[in-house]
């Protein structure tokens, strides 16, 4: 089983849509038993708040189920899951803090090194911006898990 872990800074639109995105396509590949999913925020300041409303309704014009709540990265995560997808260098920073030997640093890596369709290097953080921000956060979510997907299966 792989253990793949989505974060980005609050935990309520980027990284949840991470983890939505890609469950839903293990699940409806037929591969649910050989992943374990989740996502998490560097920061604690939404803990156990759903994903962001606008995300939701995003998430929900695209048929993908909305499961998850907020939750804070903690330094067991680094050892705990096999890949940390970070969606910006900040984040990617701030899990490497809690790696202060950086053995596990080869786990964390920028989720858009997975994506093909988009030229992004970092997913961008739709929070302050209009629902515009967050179709563009799904299209590049979507893009970044199916190759993750295609990537893990073999």
């Amino acid at each position: 089983m792989k253990k793949i872990l989505f974060l980005c800074m609050g935990n309520i639109c980027r990284s949840p849509a991470g983890h939505c995105v890609f469950q839903y396509l293990v699940d409806e590949a037929g591969r649910t038993e050989h992943f374990e999913i989740e996502s998490a925020g560097t920061i604690g300041f939404h803990v156990g708040s759903a994903p962001d409303s606008r995300m939701q309704q995003s998430m929900r014009a695209h048929k993908i189920p909305i499961i998850g709540h907020s939750r804070q990265l903690i330094a067991a995560d680094l050892e705990y899951y096999d890949l940390i997808l970070a969606m910006d260098n900040a984040n990617l920073a701030d899990a490497q803090r809690l790696d202060p030997s950086g053995q596990l640093h080869h786990k964390i890596q920028l989720f858009c090194n997975f994506c093909t369709q988009h030229r992004e290097t970092e997913v961008p953080d739709p929070y302050y911006g209009g629902d515009q921000g967050f179709e563009h956060v799904l299209n590049i979510v979507q893009d970044g898990c199916a190759n993750l997907l295609k990537e893990l299966a073999t």
